[in-house]
């Protein structure tokens, strides 16, 4: 056996962590996912970094807060100077590989993976910035709108599911080459991270998977609509950024959205049950660490809100499943965050610490995953559309607080209220418990310097858009190469050699 085990990261996109109590809830057609549940550490109140794709994603690969990765939204270039855990593993010899999406801003469409498969499902430039000197305005082309709720229901392919197919496709081949370069004795550990991005909306599903939630008795959110004149503040903001007041969304509607995104979680059941199959069957399962995660989640109706781009336990909580021989299998309830993945994978793969310690800001999940809390509260960062000014919140134990300079502040004890419908900072008698957390607010942020930040990259980003777009256009998107020279049989190789090459397992 390898001393460095392999690793494969499965990420999905826009899952919910509640529907993950403790693995898949029972009711979620999802029996591969429930077997992987079986053999990991399932976090149970895992956080994402920040409530969407790219500042989610580039938090969950460096480790790294979105101030500090500079990635405060959908079109923020992620650095290359900024390491991830590709690089570090990379660094420590690892052979590191993407199929799928992770929504990298900027030239560099790699940030240490050494190899991807295939291209991204969104785009790499900055034309969707938004922008903090227009408080207020929709930015129409590309900004979410609920025609993804009024438009839910059956299709057999999308735009959508040809990309997870694909997706699916190259990682299992991926597996297969790797396990051919394993037989060779090329003793190269691995990382291959598979990226797909189901079930964000449109919730649009395959008939069969459609099917499976005929009966469904969770078609209708536990928190129904709550009027727009109730709504706090930043909720108020995301209705009118979704164009919420342009649609009329009836209970058929809200039941056929959450019955495809239930469908599309068993769409992608299949996937990940695709490639376990395959690790199987290429005997590298062993000697394989499996990790299951999401970049958000989605309100999926929930208090009538959709999408993302909020601090509520639809959106933010997402979903963590580590299964490695150095972690017992069970159910771990203490907060923790997608920051942790990269230091949790460093400490399986044998890296020192010490070193990359000062570029996280998260904590090896090993000592968590044993029963010790985790040293520090979880932090989540937001500076994206439907924000005036950046927002942030902090978890530490059963309490989430969240502030945002325009808005009053927001305190939930999650265990007593798990659908956060009481403000605890709103009672007089809390004034001194807010004023606490205030108090750690402040000394974790400083919210006026964050605030200009995010309005300077704004700026620049736009004045860059707009430059690149006038005239001829180089696009960054990535482009995967097909060698087709060096593919199946050519004249520069030896028939025989290949033939054996590529057959695994030789010999039976």
């Amino acid at each position: 056996m390898q001393q460095k085990p392999n690793i494969l990261i499965i990420m999905v996109d826009q899952l919910n962590g509640t529907l993950f109590p403790d693995g898949p809830a029972d009711w979620l057609h999802a029996p591969n996912l429930k077997k992987l549940a079986e053999r990991s550490a399932r976090f149970a109140n895992n956080y994402t970094a920040s409530p969407l794709c790219a500042p989610g994603r580039a938090s969950f690969m460096s480790g790294q807060l979105p101030r500090r990765t500079r990635v405060y939204d959908n079109a923020a270039e992620f650095a290359s100077d900024i390491p991830t855990y590709a690089h570090h593993l990379r660094r420590a010899g690892y052979a590191t590989c993407l199929s799928g999406k992770m929504h990298f801003v900027g030239p560099d469409q790699l940030h240490g993976f050494e190899e991807r498969l295939t291209t991204d499902i969104y785009p790499a430039d900055f034309g969707w910035t938004p922008d903090y000197r227009k408080p207020g305005e929709r930015i129409d082309w590309w900004y979410h709108n609920m025609g993804s709720v009024t438009g839910a229901g059956i299709a057999e392919i999308t735009n959508q599911l040809e990309y997870d197919d694909n997706v699916a496709h190259e990682a299992k081949m991926k597996l297969y080459d790797l396990a051919r370069s394993s037989d060779r004795q090329e003793r190269r550990p691995w990382c291959l991270t598979v990226s797909f991005t189901h079930p964000h909306d449109p919730y649009v599903a395959r008939r069969r998977y459609w099917d499976l939630y005929e009966d469904c008795e969770h078609l209708l959110p536990p928190v129904p609509a709550i009027p727009f004149d109730e709504q706090d503040a930043h909720a108020q903001r995301i209705f009118k950024a979704n164009d919420w007041l342009s649609y009329d969304i009836t209970q058929e509607d809200v039941r056929r959205s959450r019955r495809a995104y239930f469908a599309n979680i068993s769409y992608l059941d299949d996937k990940v049950g695709d490639l376990l199959e395959t690790l199987e069957a290429t005997r590298q399962t062993e000697n394989t660490v499996i990790v299951f995660c999401s970049d958000h989640g989605d309100m999926l109706g929930e208090r009538g809100l959709w999408f993302k781009m909020c601090f509520y336990e639809g959106s933010s909580r997402v979903p963590l499943m580590i299964a490695a021989p150095q972690i017992k299998p069970g159910l771990v309830s203490e907060p923790v965050s997608n920051v942790d993945i990269l230091p949790t994978l460093c400490d399986l793969a044998g890296i020192d610490m010490s070193e990359i310690a000062p570029w996280t800001d998260g904590e090896s999940l090993l000592p968590v995953a044993g029963g010790e809390p985790r040293a520090h509260p979880v932090l989540i960062e937001y500076a994206a559309e439907a924000s005036y000014a950046p927002l942030v919140s902090m978890i530490d134990g059963r309490y989430k607080f969240n502030h945002c300079e325009l808005d009053p502040p927001q305190l939930f004890d999650l265990e007593a209220d798990p659908h956060e419908q009481v403000n605890l900072a709103k009672r007089p008698e809390n004034a001194g418990l807010v004023e606490t957390w205030m108090s750690r607010i402040r000394a974790q942020w400083d919210m006026a310097a964050y605030d200009a930040e995010v309005r300077a990259s704004q700026a620049r980003r736009w004045v860059v858009y707009e430059a690149l777009r006038n005239g001829a256009y180089y696009p960054w998107d990535f482009q995967p190469l097909k060698q087709a020279s060096e593919q199946y049989m050519r004249n520069h190789m030896n028939l025989d050699n290949l033939e054996g090459d590529k057959r695994f397992p030789r010999g039976e």
